[in-house]
């Protein structure tokens, strides 16, 4: 079974709701039409009716099953409005200031979430990174016992049976730039979190480098080597290794002439590259040019599931990432 539809499978084990801010957008549109026959997840779509409904209906998009909200209607809008007031005053936000803000679709979205009126939301495919993670950062905050919020891929490449069975985490590929030794561990236990939840399967984390084992020298091979340490010390059930260049991770021949010794390499699972500029390149060379699904950038790290879209994606991705998004509610 295709990495997707066994996530399929499991959200609709237990059916949460997840709202779509960006409900004018027709690849959203197309989406609910597809999320409906498949019966995965409740839809929320936060805008104005009459305009959502007359888009669907020219498309011939069925979102009868989803739920419409308008923030400027809704009769949850004050309460909204004076719970956000109270969370965000201490930086200066005046009521007023509150009640405009919260006819943004993301930031009334990201409230129905915090107050448990929906479970998670997946915002992207117009609205950039900051867009997206902003409101959640102000709303939810972090979730405990996390430092930092990163970004992660999944990216199921066909016909491979490297990782598992072609199945990958990529992170951090959307958010941190430039992460010091102890971000990219936290990027790193994140991740090997994710892929357990998500994947079924004991993370196996490669800390990518130019370098194996010392094979060349830079302060930026120090910082991945230095992740790697506070990783086992940090959570010493974490089955990782590094540095590692990619070959020496994912090819079991290459492992044993690189890193003969490691319970890591040529099977490594979970890849944390050393920076965006790396993970972003890496990410979509693999996506392009071996033809995968790279579901993301999902997040990892906030209170409650937020997740973030390329603003390239197809309907198809904000299926895969709604469906996604449900398992991590659980």
């Amino acid at each position: 079974m295709k990495f997707i539809e066994s996530i399929k499978e499991k959200a609709r084990k237990d059916i949460k709701k997840i709202v779509l801010p960006e409900a004018t957008d027709l690849r959203v549109l197309e989406a609910v039409n597809i999320i409906s026959k498949e019966n995965f997840a409740k839809i929320v779509l936060i805008g104005n009716k009459e305009e959502i409904t007359k888009k669907a209906s020219e498309n011939k998009f069925d979102i009868s099953k989803s739920e419409i909200i308008d923030p400027k209607n809704s009769e949850n809008y004050n309460k909204y409005v004076n719970e956000f007031y109270e969370l965000r005053k201490h930086k200066g936000i005046t009521l007023e200031q509150a009640k405009q803000i919260l006819l943004d679709p993301i930031y009334y979205g990201v409230m129905m979430v915090k107050l448990n009126d929906a479970d998670g939301l997946v915002s992207g495919a117009i609205h950039s990174t900051a867009d997206t993670l902003r409101p959640a950062l102000q709303i939810l905050k972090t979730a405990p016992n996390t430092k930092l919020v990163s970004a992660f891929f999944i990216m199921e490449v066909p016909n491979c049976n490297l990782g598992e069975n072609g199945t990958f985490v990529f992170g951090d590929c959307g958010l941190n730039k430039n992460p010091d030794s102890e971000e990219l561990s936290e990027i790193a236990i994140s991740s090997a979190n994710s892929f357990k939840q998500l994947v079924g399967k004991e993370p196996k984390v490669a800390m990518l480098s130019y370098s194996t084992y010392g094979s060349a020298k830079s302060e930026q091979i120090d910082i991945v080597k230095n992740a790697t340490d506070l990783v086992r010390k940090k959570e010493p059930n974490i089955l990782i290794d590094g540095e590692l260049q990619l070959d020496a991770a994912i090819i079991e021949e290459v492992a044993k002439i690189k890193a003969k010794d490691s319970k890591v390499a040529g099977q490594a699972n979970t890849l944390i590259f050393p920076n965006l500029d790396a993970g972003n390149i890496g990410y979509k060379l693999v996506q392009r040019l071996a033809k995968a699904e790279a579901y993301g950038p999902l997040c990892q790290g906030i209170a409650k599931p937020i997740n973030d879209l390329s603003r390239g994606c197809s309907a198809q991705d904000i299926v895969g990432v709604v469906a996604i998004t449900a398992v991590q509610c659980n």
